[in-house]
């Protein structure tokens, strides 16, 4: 055992103060050699007769020992200190667990929250909702892993996009125990909280709160959402795949391999409808007729509880998209898809695509708050469920008013412009008076706003 100096000069000045004190059996005599401090011998202390000097080194000793522990505690401190400047966020349970400690209900809320948004992507307030909302299903599925705990690391690869390798040498996890857990917590997220988070909007106050933003927006009456298609790029696709010579199934229109995702938005830039069922080489118009909503759309199974009479026409809550899309009486697409037409059809045109600008921003700010979606790291089979789950949380911060991250920004579409299938033909016409109808009633209420 090293002797510390620090210690060794705390035993010699207690060893000349035990001389003072008791001269007659001193442990600095000469058969000890010259007092100093390297002269010391600790087996020669143990071995004298008196009690005193024995106390005299049992105290010493403790001192030692505790001045040993605050150094190894400083130590450590700084080495975490050390470690965090490095780092400086830890984006799984070990920053939770650092974070969740009783030091942060002492924290102020803004900065608290931002930590937490920091390594999850989302504010503590919000986080607490996910846990709670998921804890009686978690508790269900035998994870090795409290609620919170297990909540907070799939967060953080949500957040980071992370891959479940990553997180696992990082923390000295199991990779497979990583995997199992975002897949049970995506997959809980996907289908327990979905119907609670992804709504379409039926109730007569959410229909005319949505419509009448979307007219302040646009000047065009009883629009409800915009739809709008993103291929959701994969890391890589699995050799099983590859060998079903139908890679080029996933090979998305800008290049890369894909699944594709659908999404109906509201004004708030909220999902009311998700749709993850093709692969990424898929049309817009294609994945739209495999989706439920179409189903529901084109068998009148969605009420909306509100009509308005445009020229003679009863206009009934539609959605818009682009060119991609097919026009249909339930939703309307632009005339042109370069800008070309009539005065009311330009008109019509831009104040459509302010509308569905909305939903473009909406994908942007989904892909920048969980950033998984830009590169997708997790299986094949699994990819559906963790974009459905980010969409849901995507609604939980839009509602809860997070702050939005910078927008994650795709090329501009190109394609051509969708035509209606022969099964469509009555939803098509009924679409294309409606919309010419709107195109001259807005262009006719223009100079007078």
């Amino acid at each position: 055992m090293t002797m510390d100096p620090s210690f060794l000069l705390m035993l010699s000045n207690l060893l000349h103060l035990h001389n003072h004190l008791d001269p007659t059996s001193s442990l600095l005599s000469d058969s000890h050699g010259p007092s100093t401090t390297a002269g010391i011998s600790p087996t020669a202390t143990l071995s004298s007769t008196s009690a005193a000097p024995l106390l005299f080194f049992t105290i010493a000793s403790v001192l030692s020992y505790a001045a040993s522990l605050r150094s190894s505690s400083s130590a450590a401190n700084d080495q975490n200190k050390n470690s965090n400047s490095n780092d400086p966020t830890d984006y799984s349970v070990s920053a939770f667990r650092a974070l969740s400690t009783e030091h942060i209900w002492t924290m102020e809320a803004p900065v608290r929250d931002a930590q937490w948004r920091s390594s999850y992507g989302l504010s503590y307030p919000v986080f607490t909702t996910v846990v709670d909302k998921l804890k009686p299903y978690i508790a269900q599925s035998n994870l090795s892993l409290p609620t919170d705990y297990a909540v907070a690391m799939v967060l953080s690869r949500l957040a980071h996009g992370y891959s479940a390798k990553t997180i696992a040498s990082r923390y000295s996890l199991d990779p497979y125990l990583v995997s199992k857990i975002t897949n049970t917590v995506t997959r809980l997220l996907a289908t327990k909280l979905y119907p609670e988070f992804i709504k379409i909007p039926v109730s007569r106050r959410r229909l005319h709160e949505t419509t009448q933003a979307f007219e302040e927006l646009t000047s065009l009456p009883n629009m409800c959402g915009a739809i709008d298609g993103s291929p959701v790029k994969l890391h890589r696709l699995p050799p099983d795949q590859e060998l079903l010579n139908h890679p080029s199934a996933y090979r998305c229109r800008y290049g890369f391999p894909a699944v594709l995702l659908q999404v109906v938005a509201d004004h708030k830039k909220i999902f009311w409808d998700v749709c993850v069922k093709a692969p990424g080489g898929t049309d817009d118009a294609t994945h739209f007729r495999d989706s439920l909503l179409y189903n529901r759309l084109t068998s009148a199974d969605i009420i909306w509880d509100k009509v308005i009479n445009v020229r003679g026409h009863h206009v009934r809550p539609y959605i818009v998209g682009d060119w991609c899309y097919p026009l249909l009486s339930f939703l309307l697409t632009p005339f042109s898809w370069n800008g070309t037409g009539t005065p009311a059809q330009i008109s019509f045109d831009a104040a459509l695509m302010r509308g569905r600008s909305v939903v473009v921003d909406a994908i942007g700010l989904l892909k920048g708050r969980w950033r998984i979606l830009q590169d997708l790291n997790v299986g094949l089979n699994h990819a559906p469920q963790t974009i459905v789950a980010c969409c849901v949380l995507h609604n939980l911060c839009q509602i809860a008013r997070e702050p939005e991250p910078p927008i994650w920004k795709e090329p501009e579409e190109t394609g051509p412009p969708a035509r209606a299938l022969e099964n469509e033909k009555s939803f098509y016409y009924f679409g294309e008076s409606l919309r010419q109808a709107m195109a001259d009633d807005l262009h006719q209420r223009l100079p007078s706003r």
